[in-house]
């Protein structure tokens, strides 16, 4: 699948129009003793690209997802400028954390999405409403999960809200507080046809190699991700 979001970000700057293409590789890749699945976030800033990641995500077999790291590439200008904030868990103290529960449900405590203290990265979340009715772009979806979001170690960053529908994801992020305020709709959910997956698949091998070199005393120490997923449902 490849899911498209787009909305706005206000900040002492001014606005601007940002879109994230977040893409289901059809690749796995060992993290921490862990066959996760790969995913491709494009990060788009009116039109320029701002940063391309790759993700890692894994699931129980209760039902919970986990995020074990992420490899994001900046770019200025449409010059690479590096990834100071690479974390893979395992390496450098970086803990995996629980990017959505088994069962959520309010009134029960927070959970840490992931740590890295190397780079600052403590995302943590905790379930806000359940049962929501939610209108973007993309549609209507019933029974939307609300889950605040923030980063007690960078609380002038932001908080947000992000709503959550199953069997989509991530249909909606609106900004609670901080410096920059986002607002982000979903607005397309597409599936990959055969040849745009291979297309996705090689540009995050392209991706996958690049993190060699340029973090190799924590990226660098991971198995190379692998084609899993050739399409057509195929593994």
């Amino acid at each position: 699948m490849q899911y498209t979001t787009t909305g706005t970000v206000t900040s002492a700057d001014g606005t601007t129009v940002r879109t994230v293409v977040h893409s289901v590789t059809g690749l796995t890749k060992v993290i921490d003793g862990v066959k996760t699945l790969v995913m491709w976030d494009q990060d788009y800033s009116d039109g320029e690209l701002v940063e391309s990641e790759l993700a890692f995500f894994a699931q129980t077999e209760k039902g919970a997802v986990w995020l074990f790291g992420e490899y994001p590439e900046e770019y200025e200008s449409g010059n690479f400028t590096g990834a100071p904030r690479t974390f893979i868990s395992g390496i450098s103290k970086a803990q995996a954390g629980i990017a959505m529960q088994d069962q959520p449900l309010t009134g029960t405590p927070g959970y840490v999405q992931a740590h890295a203290p190397d780079v600052g990265f403590l995302d943590c979340g905790a379930v806000f409403k359940e049962h929501q009715r939610v209108c973007v772009p993309a549609g209507c979806y019933d029974d939307v999960l609300v889950v605040d979001e923030y980063n007690p170690l960078e609380p002038a960053v932001g908080h947000q809200q992000k709503f959550y529908s199953a069997g989509t994801g991530l249909v909606k992020v609106t900004a609670i507080s901080g410096a920059d305020q986002e607002s982000l709709d979903l607005v397309k959910a597409d599936t990959l046809a055969d040849s745009k997956l291979s297309e996705i698949n090689q540009q995050a091998l392209e991706l996958d190699m690049h993190a060699y070199q340029v973090s190799g005393s924590v990226y660098g120490t991971t198995p190379h991700a692998e084609v899993a997923n050739l399409g057509s449902g195929g593994y």
